[in-house]
């Protein structure tokens, strides 16, 4: 098989590569002085099993193009089959009319990738998991769950531990981690007066005397983690820190984190890292490569890739 990335995120490419044992497949993707991506694959791949591995991530257009691109030159170069992996899989937030003439872009998106030829996609923790159903072409959404809960058993005593979700959207997700650990469950309900900004109205669950992690999958301004924090150490929570799967911290959000009463918030890597997120003390990462690359595996061997996740 081969192992094809764009520019989105070349450190986690690499560490995947590395898991499979396999080197990165030559290719040029780089800007003409316009910004129009070009790509050219300096390998053979006539017959191949194809992934590609590109996170549509700030800046997430180019991302998406790199992405389109780099599908139809190996549809047009003869691989057999392309599976397109996107770790973090961008406009999943626009994933129905939130309004009168409004996109739904996520479907769009889906659209998009069909058609420039991929054949399959592995993806993780969808903002919501009815987006598989957008695609045509089969879909697996993995979850970042055992990577977390592997990370909060080797630095939290479980035994003191609650899970928050930070909205009522949020709760299947929560509980999942929660049920592997043994943890009870609160919740944050939350409202959104406008997008990007967010107001806790009440806590739902007795978080008092208890260490409270946060679980979600897309941490963007920081806002609504900030704002759950604070309400669940004023409802008497002892500590608060967040696991959350995206990492998107867009501008002023690392700060705005570091400037919070979390005590961490652990991303995966399934966005790159910035120099901002790098010099937040309370910012930790872990990473997501072993996962994607035995789900890559699997894939290319034929096996399940669900039972990952038993």
């Amino acid at each position: 098989m081969k192992l094809v990335t764009g520019n989105s995120n070349r450190a986690l490419a690499q560490a995947v590569a590395s898991y499979l044992e396999l080197p990165l497949t030559d290719c040029t993707v780089k800007r003409f002085a316009d910004k129009e991506v070009y790509v050219e694959v300096h390998e053979n791949v006539r017959g191949e099993d194809a992934f590609i591995l590109q996170s549509t991530s700030y800046p997430a257009n180019d991302n998406l193009m790199e992405l389109l691109i780099l599908t139809d030159a190996l549809r047009r170069s003869s691989a057999r089959r392309i599976t397109a992996v996107i770790p973090y899989f961008g406009y999943a937030r626009q994933d129905r009319k939130s309004a009168p003439r409004t996109p739904i872009s996520a479907k769009l998106v889906s659209n998009l990738i069909t058609e420039a030829g991929a054949n399959r996609v592995l993806t993780l923790d969808l903002h919501a998991s009815q987006i598989q159903g957008f695609f045509d072409i089969p879909t697996d959404n993995l979850t970042a769950a055992p990577v977390m809960v592997r990370d909060i058993k080797d630095n939290y005593d479980v035994k003191n531990v609650m899970i928050v979700s930070p909205d009522v959207g949020g709760v299947v997700r929560a509980r999942n981690v929660a049920s592997r650990i043994g943890a009870n469950l609160a919740i944050v309900d939350k409202r959104r007066p406008r997008a990007g900004v967010s107001e806790v109205m009440n806590i739902i669950g007795d978080v008092s005397g208890q260490s409270c992690i946060l679980i979600d999958d897309i941490v963007d301004s920081g806002g609504t983690l900030v704002n759950a924090a604070e309400a669940l150490l004023k409802a008497g929570a002892k500590q608060v820190s967040a696991y959350i799967t995206h990492g998107v911290l867009s501008e002023g959000a690392a700060e705005r984190v570091a400037a919070s009463k979390l005590k961490e918030l652990v991303v995966t890597d399934s966005i790159e890292e910035t120099p901002a997120t790098k010099a937040a003390a309370n910012i930790r990462r872990i990473t997501i490569a072993p996962l994607i690359g035995e789900a890559i595996a699997r894939t290319a061997s034929e096996q399940s890739v669900s039972s990952l996740f038993d």
